[in-house]
């Protein structure tokens, strides 16, 4: 009996085509659990180097051990972000990724990556957030998010049930459509194109809060803006200083209809926002130069 045996170049090429199928779900799985498109990265290449000296013969279910490797690189980086936000200069907001319109069209995908949900989840502890997003955004059984985490199938679904109270009670109160986003962006485009303050102010819910993230290389607002006459004045005044280099366009983020700001034709700012009943609740302004360097090209998610 002959038996062939696989030479080692066969099994790089079977890791490294395994790892490409599943590349689009663990950049999600890590930029979900960590906010930010760049440590996601780190991320992948971290889990690459550990997928590339297992044993395939071994692993029944390579998504899942793949996405055990990337939750586990990402918890240990999400620890490490945990200290650097401490230092962090103002707000820290997720980096914004420009997306496809294939994402909005997953409305439970575009639900949990966009800037409000990621700042819900920045309320939960590391072990937490894991254990929801791999749950409740992709489905994995509780025995396989348990050996991704280190934990029993009993506690996670303790932890599961914890995590899903706290989002619930902190995430947007109901379903909004891109439509109605977009058209709530839209007025709020433009009043401030045209200075009109009471225009601004109808945009607004009366508890509205503005965040900036300028990461202490760009200016911004270090603490949040509360009150919507609050937050629509310090924007028209802050804007018609530049009201001759400035502009603002419509584009996709993070799933979501948000604005682009750009002077002299440079862009300056990502602003999301978030919608309930038809009125903007929170504004959130992404200056950091570090965190616009995935606005050039479109990022690919998926679940």
């Amino acid at each position: 009996m002959c038996v062939t045996r696989k030479s080692p170049e066969d099994s790089t090429d079977a890791a490294t085509e395994a790892f490409v199928a599943h590349r689009n779900l663990l950049f999600t799985v890590a930029y979900e659990m960590l906010g930010s498109a760049a440590d996601a990265e780190d991320v992948l290449q971290e889990t690459w180097l550990r997928w590339a000296a297992v044993d395939l013969g071994a692993v029944r279910d390579r998504r899942a051990y793949l996405v055990r490797i990337t939750t586990r690189q990402a918890l240990t980086r999400l620890r490490t972000l945990g200290r650097r936000k401490e230092s962090y200069v103002g707000s820290w907001l997720p980096e914004p990724l420009l997306t496809a319109p294939d994402v909005a069209e997953d409305v439970e995908l575009a639900d949990s990556v966009s800037m409000a949900m990621l700042l819900v989840l920045e309320t939960l502890a590391p072990t937490e957030r894991a254990v929801f997003v791999l749950r409740e955004v992709f489905d994995l059984a509780y025995d396989e998010i348990a050996e991704a985490v280190g934990r029993t199938p009993a506690a996670v679904r303790q932890i599961a049930h914890r995590a899903r109270a706290h989002v619930a009670a902190r995430r947007p109160r109901g379903t909004v459509t891109p439509a109605e986003t977009r058209d709530a962006l839209d007025a709020f485009q433009r009043a401030v194109e045209t200075g009109d303050l009471q225009g601004l102010l109808d945009t607004l819910a009366p508890d509205v809060v503005l965040l900036g993230d300028g990461g202490g290389v760009k200016k911004a607002v270090l603490r949040p803006i509360v009150g919507a006459g609050n937050v629509a004045r310090l924007l028209i005044g802050g804007l018609a200083k530049v009201a001759a280099a400035l502009s603002l366009s419509p584009t996709q983020v993070n799933g979501h209809p948000a604005l682009v700001l750009r002077l002299d034709g440079e862009l300056d700012t990502v602003l999301a926002a978030r919608i309930d009943d038809g009125l903007i609740t929170g504004l959130y302004a992404v200056r950091n130069p570090e965190k616009l360097t995935h606005m050039g090209q479109e990022s690919a998610l998926s679940r």
